[in-house]
Order: C-alpha cells, then structure tokens, then sequence
C-alpha cells in the first residue's frame, strides 16, 4: 500500500478548515471493518486489500491499528496499522481521505503507530512506500524513515517498485 499525500519534509501542518472538528483518532477495531474496506477500495483500487485481508489485520495477534473518525458522524476518515514482532515493526498500511490530505493527519497517524511500535518494545520499524509516491516518501523521510531497499514491481498489478524504508527508535 501506498500512503497518503501529506506535507513536505519541514512543512507546518497547515490548521483545519474554519469550523472543521479535528478528526478524533481511536483504536481500530472489528467493527470498523465495512468503513475500512469501502476507505480501502476508495483510495487503493488496484492495490486495494480484499475485505477478508483488512479483517484479519484488525483482528490478528500483534497488530495495532487506529482510525481517524470523524467526531460528529463517526465516519472514518483514515486509517494506519502497525505490526510488531520482538525488536522490529513493520507499518502494514496507512490511509487518509483525500479531503484531509496535506493538514497533518497522515503524520498524526505515523506518529501514533511509531509510539505504539516503541511501547510493545519495537527497536526499528520498516515500511514499503511506491516509488511512484514522492509526497509520502517525503514524509516518512521527515519523520525520520531512510531509504535501505527497494523491491521491485512489489505493487501489482501495476508493478510499481517498493521503496524500503527504516526508522530507527530512540531510547525514551
């Protein structure tokens, strides 16, 4: 999967629309997994996980995901997940709403799943990204991800190479 446009590296999250309710970030779960799959095919088409995927994520073992939703409908608005196994994780997906697209949500979400990685006691966290996605690049590159690898045609069926990135996590 591929993440969502987001700001440059050192850009300032821009604030919301006036009037607009800062989208509530909570954690995933079940029953979230009908707004996942329509969020899902929305955004990813091609790339899109099959409904039985996206239901497996939210409910296996070591895995960690988060919604953004919107605080007046509940409607969700973007979506991340985080794998952690020992001393590694790895961010399964990341998605946000093409509305909410360049005002921080998406780097909200990254923040979330690296704190959470480092509390189930993560020492590094890998990400594929496409190389097709210099936005996204971007950002993981401000939040600290570099470059180690790539994969190619990783992303079918357009065989999109995969940029593999790593960040390392500090000791708090």
């Amino acid at each position: 999967m591929s993440a969502d446009p987001e700001l440059p590296a050192g850009a300032a999250d821009p604030e919301l629309p006036a009037g607009a309710a800062e989208p509530e970030l909570r954690a995933a779960s079940a029953a979230d997994l009908d707004a996942l799959h329509a969020l899902e095919t929305r955004l990813f088409a091609s790339d899109a996980w099959s409904r039985s995927m996206l239901r497996e994520e939210l409910t296996g073992e070591l895995r960690s995901y988060v919604v953004l939703a919107d605080p007046e409908t509940g409607a969700v608005l973007g979506y991340a997940g985080v794998l952690t196994v020992g001393t590694e994780a790895d961010i399964q997906t990341i998605a946000v709403v093409p509305e909410l697209r360049g005002r921080g949500q998406g780097r909200r979400l990254m923040r979330q799943l690296l704190a959470t990685a480092a509390q189930a006691g993560a020492r590094e966290v890998f990400l594929e990204v496409r190389a097709d996605n210099p936005v996204a690049r971007g950002l993981y590159d401000s939040l600290g991800f570099a470059e180690i690898g790539v994969r190619p045609r990783y992303y079918q069926p357009d065989g999109v190479d995969a940029i593999v990135m790593r960040h390392e996590l500090k000791d708090t």
